[in-house]
């Protein structure tokens, strides 16, 4: 296995639709699941939670995507493998949450996204896959499908106040959190 380069935003292939895999041929095709295996190295060693094809340069319609329990407000979700990965929204996309990105590194924002969803797809060894996800893994679920349609987080965004770099962000937090103990205790 090999950890591959994560391409960033202004790169081409983040920006076009990645092509289809043949369901037939996913289990039988060695150098998708190679990029299967270097993608799942890839996404351990930079920390995230989930990681699209595009990423690493390869405009194939595949995603790993996951919500470790202590990063999501409900339940987790273990890794999920999805080839040909499509969404049904079961309720509206208004629901403001911050994202983060491999591919925007040292950056978030605040996107609008459907709290829950059912995904279909298929896993490595060509069989479908059904789902539902809420809260975080459908967020998770919602932004690396965009990266198959050649969409970045920000091209969501609605109000770029809500978009800096981590380290102000997280002084700020910090600042906020900090005034509220001092306010508990007066």
């Amino acid at each position: 296995m090999s950890i591959l380069k994560i391409a960033r935003m202004g790169h081409p292939v983040l920006l076009q639709p990645a092509a289809a895999i043949d369901p037939a041929g996913i289990a039988g095709d060695p150098v998708l699941q190679q990029l299967i295996d270097d993608m799942i190295e890839t996404l351990a060693d930079a920390g995230g939670v989930g990681l699209a094809a595009p990423q690493v340069y390869q405009g194939k319609r595949l995603i790993l995507a996951m919500a470790p329990e202590g990063r999501s407000e409900g339940e987790g979700a273990p890794l999920h493998i999805l080839i040909n990965p499509e969404l049904e929204l079961t309720a509206e996309p208004d629901q403001l949450g911050w994202e983060g990105c491999l591919s925007i590194p040292d950056l978030r924002g605040a996107v609008p996204r459907s709290p829950s969803l059912r995904f279909h797809g298929f896993d490595r060894r060509g069989q479908p896959v059904t789902g539902e996800a809420n809260g975080f893994f459908a967020r998770v679920l919602q932004h690396e499908v965009d990266h198959l349609d050649g969409v970045l987080y920000p091209m969501r965004m609605k109000d770029f106040r809500y978009f800096g770099f981590d380290e102000e962000l997280n002084r700020l937090e910090a600042e906020a959190r900090a005034a509220e103990g001092h306010h508990d205790d007066e």
